[in-house]
């Protein structure tokens, strides 16, 4: 990735982080939420090749183990983040039918955050993190992707559009 795509593509990243935590963190939706951070890492890494989305990945994992409302030791989400974006985009990546049609694209948007979270309990477990209860952790994991598959077709219109400005490519969704 050249230097002006790796700024252009911070920034993008760390606008988003900031409005993440600042307005949508400050909202308290039924059964979890969403967050529209992992939904543009995971649509940029649908959208890149592998190399680029595991340098995504990192990032964005850097960005949310500094967060506030993250209580994981640094490097959690980093490392989740890394091998879940690599993982999407070498499955993604070459497939056409895939990458340009939107309803897999927020399937795999879906289901990808649905693992990452999945990652992150059981990482977390080993780890020595403290969980809340079963039926808790059940209602955040099923309510956040819930609107993960609500949020991400609303959303994917400017992610695509920001891909592009960052990448000087123009792709049809």
């Amino acid at each position: 990735m050249s230097i002006k795509r790796f700024f252009i593509t911070g920034s993008i990243f760390s606008i988003l982080f900031i409005l993440q935590e600042a307005v949508i963190n400050q909202v308290t939706l039924p059964a979890g939420g969403f967050s529209i951070f992992l939904i543009l890492t995971l649509i940029w890494a649908v959208l890149s090749p592998p190399v680029v989305a595991a340098s995504v990945g990192f990032g964005a994992g850097i960005l949310l183990d500094l967060s506030p409302s993250t209580s994981g030791p640094i490097g959690h989400w980093t490392l989740i983040l890394v091998l879940l974006g690599y993982a999407i985009s070498f499955l993604s990546f070459g497939n056409e039918n895939m990458r340009s049609n939107p309803l897999s694209l927020v399937f795999m948007v879906t289901v990808a955050q649905l693992i990452a979270l999945i990652a992150y309990l059981i990482s977390g477990f080993l780890l020595g993190i403290t969980a809340t209860s079963f039926a808790q952790t059940i209602t955040t994991l099923i309510g956040s992707s819930i609107w993960t598959l609500v949020i991400t077709p609303l959303f994917l219109p400017a992610a695509v559009w920001l891909h592009d400005l960052a990448f000087e490519s123009r792709m049809r969704i």
